[in-house]
């Protein structure tokens, strides 16, 4: 059975960035908030068939997942 390839997006506010990891098979994922100080806030996600669009309908844009990995260590 091929393993899904993860999906990446991030929004950036005015004063801190939302990254998101989503995995396709089964909605699973992470949410990363980091803060204006450095503060990373790792949250375990579930989310449902509809993720994509929410994520394009709220302007988050996919990113790589280099950058999601790399913020996520910092967690």
């Amino acid at each position: 059975m091929a393993k899904a390839i993860s999906q990446y997006f991030k929004r950036i506010f005015d004063d801190y960035q939302v990254l998101v990891m989503v995995n396709p098979t089964d909605y699973s994922g992470i949410e990363l908030i980091v803060h204006p100080d450095g503060k990373i806030e790792k949250t375990e996600m579930e989310f449902d068939e509809e993720i994509f669009d929410d994520l394009e309908a709220d302007e988050f844009k996919p990113c790589g997942a280099l950058e999601f990995q790399l913020t996520l260590a910092k967690a």
